[in-house]
């Protein structure tokens, strides 16, 4: 208890009494950054709030694990390295529902909130539609444990690569060299022999990461996930989801749909596979350096940063195929069905998991309809939509129909980490009362499971009306 809530004055002498936090580049959309560095040079980024303190191999696997929210580190540029209850609370609910929902993730251990610590955070008034927080308030400090493999990103790798590219030291290029080379054994030994040449494992390496990626970014699509802010700092080099800052589970559907207030369009919804593809080219810009003696090896990198996006839409098609339980996607079937989602402003969670009960007719699919289901017109559409739908799906017994029902029941969950439920839980936890928070969580960890009625009417529903527009519920600040 003493360790995980940051006290680690009584550790046995075997291990460390202080943690290690770790540095990295910034590099936005794939564009370099280096002014808001403090020492102008992009070496004084780095975790500002985050600090690993165990490192151990469990049941044959080696875990590192960090405190979020333990003060401050080298890299908190003058911050205090605080995390509060509020975005502690939807981390560690987040990470174990993505990891039940089967998307790679980090994991949460354990969340301790303080009595008697508080910081002031910028945040916004009751019911405000301001895209701005408005006013400071005071918030109990958390301290939150995450759990990875590692948690090396890939502005990490591209922190050493900048170095070895300017030679900023003589060892520069060693230690890009031993990054590469600690991230395959640490996430990527399974599938790369250390007995390679650097050469083959770095051209492995790229391959391996794009293939944990693109499947990654699919699959958030798939479940209703949206980063917010996809930098290659807030990208893990392990292909895995990686800080729940201004995360968001998406309600009515918008291609555009964006929970972070200062995040822009290019980390929207639809948007995050671009997103993913400038971390992809910032990665193999930083392995480059490694492969330079050697063309055709770089021309092979090249080949395989150039086919991100042919890779990226394949993982696509396939994903929207199992969404809907076809065998192969149809173009034209679905951007129908993406022109009836966003035409009749339907909540995405709710549709797709309607849709795998395989209705013989709209009714079901009218629970997920935001707008007035009275336009007769647009009903006959979703009609013949269906219709042809079905015709796809080569039904041809109650087996058969039985059998593929479970199957996309496995793929679209019936439950997400919605913010409008989210927000009384946390509000509950401030007060010391966490029952709420627990039940949340049962819940989340069982996202495509039939629950109680009980619970089924109260969080399987449409987002009400009333949070539409509302800071801190339909989008947040960064720090949230």
């Amino acid at each position: 208890m003493r360790m995980f809530s940051g006290d680690m004055s009584q550790l046995p002498g075997s291990m460390h009494s202080s943690g290690w936090a770790c540095g990295y580049a910034l590099s936005i959309y794939g564009t370099e950054y280096y002014q808001q560095c403090p020492f102008g040079t992009g070496n004084g980024y780095g975790d500002g709030r985050a600090m690993s303190v165990y490192e151990g191999v469990l049941n044959s696997r080696r875990w590192e694990m960090q405190l979020k929210g333990g003060g401050p580190t080298p890299y908190c540029r003058g911050a205090d390295g605080r995390a509060v209850l509020r975005s502690s609370v939807r981390e560690f609910l987040a990470q174990e529902h993505m990891h039940a929902l089967g998307i790679s993730t980090s994991r949460s251990l354990s969340l301790y909130a303080s009595n008697e610590e508080y910081v002031r955070r910028p945040w916004f008034n009751e019911n405000s539609r301001s895209r701005d927080p408005e006013v400071m308030i005071e918030e109990a400090v958390a301290i939150s444990t995450r759990v990875a493999p590692s948690f090396i990103r890939v502005g990490q790798v591209e922190l050493f690569a900048r170095r070895a590219r300017k030679n900023e030291h003589p060892k520069a290029m060693q230690e890009l060299e031993m990054i590469v080379e600690h991230l395959i054994e640490r996430e990527y030994s399974e599938v790369i022999d250390k007995s390679l040449v650097r050469v083959e494992k770095v051209l492995l390496l790229a391959n391996e990461f794009r293939d944990r990626l693109t499947s990654l970014v699919a699959n958030w699509i798939r479940v209703g996930y949206c980063q917010g802010n996809f930098n290659s700092d807030n990208c893990a080099a392990g292909g895995f989801t990686l800080d729940y800052g201004p995360f968001g589970f998406i309600d009515m559907f918008d291609p555009n749909y964006q929970p972070w207030t200062g995040g822009g369009q290019h980390f929207a919804f639809f948007n995050q596979a671009n997103a993913a593809e400038k971390n992809f080219h910032v990665f193999c810009m930083a392995l480059a350096p490694l492969l330079k003696p050697d063309k055709d090896a770089l021309t092979k990198l090249n080949e395989i940063r150039n086919d991100f996006s042919k890779v990226m839409q394949e993982k696509m098609q396939k994903m929207w195929a199992s969404k809907l339980g076809l065998e192969s996607f149809d173009a034209r079937l679905f951007h129908e069905l993406q022109g009836l989602m966003i035409e009749t402003a339907v909540d995405y969670t709710i549709l797709f998991r309607e849709l795998s009960y395989l209705p013989e007719e709209i009714t079901p699919l009218k629970k997920s309809f935001y707008k007035n289901t009275q336009d007769e017109q647009l009903l006959q559409r979703w009609t013949e939509w269906l219709k042809q739908w079905r015709s796809f799906l080569h039904i041809t017994s109650s087996g058969s129909k039985e059998k593929l029902s479970k199957k996309m029941l496995l793929v679209n969950p019936k439950y997400t980490l919605r913010e409008w439920l989210l927000v009384p839980a946390y509000k509950k936890a401030e007060l010391g009362d966490y029952t709420l928070l627990k039940e949340m969580q049962d819940i989340m960890i069982n996202p495509y499971a039939e629950q109680s009625k009980e619970i089924e009417e109260k969080y399987y529903r449409q987002k009400p009306y009333e949070h539409f527009g509302i800071a801190g519920i339909s989008y947040i600040s960064c720090s949230s």
